[in-house]
Parts: structure tokens; sequence; C-alpha cells
């Protein structure tokens, strides 16, 4: 398999997943920031323009962070990176869904992207000041519903806790402090040794 990743993009959460499976797998560098996702050579391989894409072993291809994370988790069973129970399942799918389709978006989005939000170039410090605030709005909620202990999940580590980590990596980029519930979860995402590999990866 061959992950299309962006450094520092919510990418990096399929990179830990797949560094949590420890099958072997390429990663493919192509920075959001040079357009590097608007270019032939990716275009040809995801028209969406986005990462994390995944190519397959069988020539296919996997795009949007919640499908990946789920076939990944459901297909490489031993890495009990999603409950095999249909709640516990769903559960999962909840929060990735939360994370990628809301909190992203939404929130961090608009920080870092605020052109794509503002009306023009004076409305962007509006905008970031909106992404700023319904991020720490949503963490707060998050942070509340908590239902695990060390994990996000009372089923345990999965892909969800991945996703979350690559939010837990933009509040330091955008200077926002997490709740205590999800800085600790940040701290125990950092001592896991997949973690450690993926940043490694990315940094080189």
């Amino acid at each position: 398999m061959k992950l299309l990743y962006s450094p520092g993009a919510c990418s990096l959460g399929i990179h830990v997943i797949l560094e949590e499976i420890g099958k072997p797998f390429a990663a493919e560098r192509f920075s959001t920031r040079d357009g590097g996702t608007y270019t032939p050579e990716f275009i040809a391989m995801n028209p969406k323009s986005k990462v994390p894409t995944l190519l397959r072993d069988d020539g296919s291809v996997l795009t949007e962070f919640q499908t990946i994370a789920f076939w990944l988790a459901k297909s490489n069973p031993a890495a009990k990176l999603i409950p095999t129970d249909l709640e516990g399942e769903t559960r999962v799918l909840e929060m990735l869904d939360y994370i990628c389709g809301t909190i992203h978006p939404q929130a961090f989005t608009r920080q870092f992207r605020a052109v794509n939000f503002a009306r023009d170039a004076e409305d962007e410090p509006r905008v970031v000041a909106q992404g700023k605030a319904l991020a720490e709005k949503y963490l707060a909620l998050l942070a509340q519903s908590w239902k695990g202990s060390d994990w996000l999940l009372p089923s345990g580590f999965s892909v969800a806790d991945c996703a979350l980590f690559f939010l837990e990596r933009w509040c330091l980029r955008a200077g926002i402090t997490p709740p205590a519930r999800i800085a600790a979860h940040y701290e125990a995402m950092m001592a896991r040794p997949a973690v450690a590999r993926a940043l490694a990866a990315e940094a080189a």
C-alpha cells in the first residue's frame, strides 16, 4: 500500500494507523501548502486533490479519512483498532464523523484557510476568531462527553484516537489550550511507538 500525505495535515492520523497495524507500506509526500495535491501526478490518483489518499495493493484508491480508517481497521483485525461489536463500531464511526466532518472543517479549516470562508481580506480575522471559538466549543463538548479512560471510547484504543491526535497537533499550531482530558490523551498518544514513527517519517 501507499499513503499519499501532506506534512501536518489530517493524513497524519492515517499515518499513525498504518504504523499501528505494522505491515509494510510506502508513504509519499504531497505538500498542500505548495499545491502538491493539484499536480497532474496527484490528480491522476485522486481527482479530489485531498489527503489522505490510500493506494491499495490491488491498485484501487480509497479517499476520505473516515473511509480509509474504517477499511484499515476492518481489514486488519489483529491490530484491534475498532471494536468487533455493532455498538462499539458504531460509536467509533460516530466519533470519526464528528472529528473529521465537523471539528476539522468548521473549527480548524476556518483558522488555517480563512480565505475559503471570508468575504474579503478584511473579513479573514473574523473568520479566524470564529474558528478558534468553535474549536474551543467543540473540544469542550468532546471532553464533557468523554466515556473512555485513557482513550476516547470505553472500548479502548481505536482509529478514533488517531483522528483526535491530528486535532491535538493542530491545537498546538493554533495556540489553543485543550481541555485537561484531551491534553492527557495527547500525552498518551505521544508515548506510543507508532506515533513516534509516523512523526519521524513526516519530519524526514
